[in-house]
């Protein structure tokens, strides 16, 4: 692929959490989660409505006017988050994303991670250390100095259709 092309699946078909939010603190939550939409060329207009709507799918909406500095830990994640659904991703690449926030913040966004895979089909693929969080996934890989040490299937699609009937 060009780099173009690479620049492209990035910013169309990826999106990544990191364990640091990486957020302006010039722009507000909205303005942080539509940036990249308007990067891409979507209208501005689209982009906040869009913005707002991921905001209130992740749970803060309430707090889409507010600068970074005005969050919490647990909020800033989310609007983070928000940012990586925002352009519809096929994978969604979560980075320690709990790695900052205080227990219960915590729990919240694992939880949410799981919801979008179970209710909006989204593919999240997490580095994580905690093992309850771990236990979570459908799937567990175990890497030991860069090499899988253990494979594991939790959860099947066929378990996840019936916990959800």
């Amino acid at each position: 692929m060009s780099d173009d092309d690479v620049k492209q699946l990035r910013r169309c078909h990826i999106g990544f959490v990191f364990q640091a939010f990486n957020l302006l603190h010039v722009l507000t939550a909205k303005e942080n989660v539509a940036l990249p939409l308007i990067i891409d060329g979507v209208d501005e207009f689209q982009a906040n409505q869009k913005a707002q709507e991921v905001l209130e799918r992740v749970g803060i909406a309430n707090r889409a006017d507010h600068y970074p500095s005005e969050l919490a830990g647990g909020e800033q994640q989310r609007v983070a988050l928000a940012r990586a659904l925002c352009a519809d991703p096929i994978v969604l690449l979560a980075d320690e994303p709990t790695g900052n926030l205080d227990s219960p913040n915590s729990e919240q966004i694992i939880a949410l991670l799981r919801r979008l895979v179970d209710e909006h089909g989204q593919t999240v693929v997490m580095v994580t250390h905690d093992p309850g969080h771990a236990a979570m996934a459908d799937r567990l890989i175990t890497l030991r100095d860069g090499k899988i040490e253990d494979e594991q299937t939790l959860r099947t699609l066929h378990e996840v259709s019936l916990t959800q009937r």
